[in-house]
């Protein structure tokens, strides 16, 4: 399963004023690990940038003017994520954005977000997991264990990276056995809920695991103590129970 965790930075909160990206960062997972592969873009806006913007993203009209525009690395982005599961913090917001750019692109271009690919909304599934507490980016990365001392200010790469490893925590690990893929196909878990699948065992040894056989003498204690048990059970020992009496 290919995932693109995204993030954007803007220069404004509303879209009614105008507001555009001016940042955006995505970071590819395949099967729940990070191939290395990611899309980061600085972009012109083409207008300023409110200040309160700039307190949180550090990012000016000045720096920004030298940068390409949307709708030069469109065709690009579009196509690294065509397909693709997005993994997306208050998805709405950020996806409510890239529509709107798409959306002053030639009519060829895709209408939306949702017509390249599916998108799950982290901080919905943080509050289904953590109701009443904060589940900023922030205190998802302290609550999960994950550093975050070097983000003095938002990046839109740098909150993707965040994120994705947030997201492989909450969601059961970055090797959950559950959603690994094997070379004999999909292996899955059957019959766990969300919650179990978060108490999977998280990581799994690379090599072979050893068996290790009872020696005779271990196993002939093992038989006397098993008729110890059928004793003083009264013969209800389950280990001689049949299948229909188990």
């Amino acid at each position: 399963m290919r995932q693109i965790v995204l993030d954007t930075e803007t220069t404004g909160l509303t879209l009614a004023e105008g507001h555009r990206i001016i940042e955006i960062g995505c970071v590819e997972l395949v099967n729940r690990r990070h191939t290395g592969r990611h899309f980061h873009r600085y972009l012109n806006p083409e207008r300023d940038v409110d200040a309160g913007a700039i307190a949180v993203h550090g990012l000016t009209r000045e720096r920004l003017d030298s940068s390409p525009r949307f709708a030069e690395i469109a065709a690009e982005l579009v196509e690294f994520l065509r397909d693709a599961e997005l993994i997306i913090h208050n998805a709405e917001f950020d996806v409510a954005f890239i529509d709107m750019e798409l959306g002053r692109l030639p009519a060829a271009a895709p209408a939306s977000v949702r017509a390249l690919c599916r998108v799950l909304d982290t901080l919905t599934l943080a509050r289904e997991r953590h109701p009443g507490q904060r589940n900023n980016l922030d205190a998802l990365c302290k609550r999960y264990g994950i550093d975050n001392a070097h983000r003095d200010l938002h990046g839109a790469l740098l909150d993707a990276q965040l994120l994705a490893d947030v997201y492989l925590a909450m969601t059961g690990g970055q090797s959950l056995l559950a959603l690994e893929q094997e070379t004999s196909g999909e292996r899955r878990i059957e019959g766990l809920d969300a919650g179990e699948l978060s108490r999977v065992p998280l990581n799994r040894p690379a090599e072979a695991l050893r068996v290790v056989a009872a020696s005779d003498a271990e196993l002939a204690a093992h038989a006397e103590l098993l008729k110890v048990l059928q004793k003083a059970s009264g013969g209800r020992c389950l280990w001689f129970a049949t299948p229909a009496q188990a």
